[in-house]
């Protein structure tokens, strides 16, 4: 079961990255207003903001795999379940977000893949006993 929640969770990362490229084409720093926010604290260029944020994600998102898959340390498990809540989160929301405005939001079409990839983790996260690896 380890393996398997290795290489969800690199799917995990990997779906994120194509999530954060669907939101950049949609030019969400334009049209949510908490992504205006957060691109501002690292930009007066919320686009510059935007990829700054989402490639520091992404690397981060690698180098929790990297941990896991290297067996480094025990409690990567919470930033394990830091990207469950935040995939959740980007899982239930955008399609949510969508529904409501009737209309296309950035990043709604590969949100319920995160939030699939996140449901099987989250059980297999729960059933997996670090001890028995």
């Amino acid at each position: 079961m380890y393996r398997q929640i290795k290489i969800l969770f690199l799917l995990l990362v990997l779906v994120q990255g194509l999530h954060s490229i669907e939101e950049y084409y949609g030019k969400l720093w334009e049209v949510f207003i908490p992504a205006k926010y957060l691109t501002s604290l690292v930009s007066n260029n919320h686009e510059i903001g935007f990829l700054v944020i989402n490639v520091g994600l992404f690397i981060f998102g690698l180098i929790c795999w990297f941990f896991i898959i290297n067996n480094k340390y025990l409690h990567i498990r919470i930033f394990i379940w830091l990207w469950i809540v935040i995939e959740i989160i980007n899982g239930i929301g955008h399609p949510l977000w969508a529904l409501i405005e009737n209309s296309y939001e950035p990043g709604v079409i590969t949100a319920p893949f995160l939030l699939i990839i996140t449901i099987y983790l989250t059980i297999l996260l729960i059933r997996f006993d670090p001890a028995a690896k």
